[in-house]
């Protein structure tokens, strides 16, 4: 089945080009990237092939129509006649609603998405008698509805959660960098998977295996439950083709060149070990439980990734110098012509490494806008 699909994918601010060169790297087409978000076009199969092999975005959202939007009424109306519902949301299929934007005539979130619940399940029982159930984490239909210039554009969630959820990182520290955001930031190191990659300051680990499952083409989104399934133009045949030729291109045998990381806290790396376990890459990555003042560095040079704390939510930022000032020597004593590339939320604190950076990227790092730093080292 040839169909072509309007969709968006949702991403961490900062990284919609590098998004926007994934997704046209797996087949998508008119790929126009704007803050947070990207517009793109693609068949179904390149639709499968996304939610199965991009690292990078939160969500991928179907468009499914538009309509004219700019009070209660409109909205309520223009939800009804947007959709075959009887195809689409039988009533023994729960669902969710999720709203961003607004208009004039449906300022509050909650609001919109009160109504658009509301024009459904009266639909449902003026033709069913009954109705569906409100289900928000585990629907059998997920609508999104954004609000803008008095257009309301209807799209469908194609995962039950955010694909950022590996399902690998069970365990996890206090303020766990999200999967997709370490897979956008690995990217713009230029790490080709050769050369060693060290993170001196681990925590549970997800720099390192995003970088790993990178270089072995491992499958993100292999546990990840998938609401397509449901919809009614689901094409199993196409979605096996597409599972089957991911899984095809992992390279679990590869040669990976040495992936360090150190932690000090006896619990945090050992949730980083067992989240290695977890995607059977504890043969391939070594933690070591130290300070990183005594880490063991590969004798080839390479790249060192890192986000230490920046006192917002770990730490306070005048205790937090001596750590900044220790990282910049460790550097300079231990990994001259490496390069280093940290995650700053606290310009004040970075500049305590010593180093003159190179270039920076602002991204947003779970509402705190931050700059992805790099420094050759020497």
């Amino acid at each position: 089945m040839n169909l072509e699909i309007k969709a968006t994918a949702v991403l961490p601010q900062g990284l919609e080009q590098e998004g926007a060169d994934e997704l046209r790297f797996f087949g998508a087409k008119n790929v126009r990237p704007f803050r947070r978000i990207v517009f793109f076009e693609a068949d179904l199969a390149c639709f499968y092939r996304l939610h199965l092999q991009a690292r990078l975005p939160f969500r991928i959202l179907r468009e499914m129509a538009r309509f004219k939007c700019f009070d209660r009424d409109s909205l309520y109306l223009g939800i009804q006649e947007a959709l075959n519902w009887d195809k689409w949301l039988h009533p023994s299929m729960s669902f969710r609603v999720d709203i961003s934007g607004k208009c004039f005539g449906l300022p509050h979130t909650h609001f919109t998405a009160l109504e658009v619940k509301n024009a459904l399940v009266d639909l449902q029982r003026d033709r069913w008698c009954t109705r569906s159930d409100i289900n928000l984490k585990q629907p059998d239909l997920c609508l999104h509805v954004h609000l803008s210039n008095d257009i309301a554009t209807l799209s469908l969630d194609g995962s039950r959660q955010s694909l950022h959820r590996r399902g690998y990182k069970l365990a996890v520290g206090n303020a766990p960098l999200k999967e997709n955001l370490a897979a956008g930031l690995i990217r713009l190191t230029g790490w080709n998977g050769l050369v060693p990659l060290v993170d001196p300051l681990c925590g549970s680990g997800t720099f390192l295996l995003e970088a790993a499952s990178m270089a072995l083409q491992l499958v993100p989104g292999i546990k990840q439950s998938f609401l397509f399934h449901s919809w009614v133009d689901f094409d199993q045949n196409l979605w096996n083709y597409e599972l089957e030729l991911a899984k095809s291109k992992e390279l679990t045998c590869q040669h990976l060149p040495k992936i360090v990381g150190c932690e000090q806290v006896l619990a945090i790396a050992g949730q980083a070990r067992q989240n290695l376990s977890n995607i059977g890459l504890e043969n391939k990555i070594n933690i070591q439980i130290s300070h990183f003042r005594e880490l063991s560095m590969p004798e080839e040079k390479g790249i060192i990734v890192c986000n230490p704390p920046y006192g917002k939510r770990i730490g306070h930022e005048e205790d937090l110098v001596q750590i900044y000032k220790e990282l910049g020597h460790f550097c300079k004593q231990k990994a001259s012509g490496w390069e280093l590339w940290l995650l700053s939320g606290n310009p004040k604190l970075s500049k305590f490494l010593g180093m003159k950076c190179n270039r920076r990227f602002p991204v947003n790092n779970g509402g705190i806008d931050c700059r992805w730093l790099n420094y050759s080292i020497h």
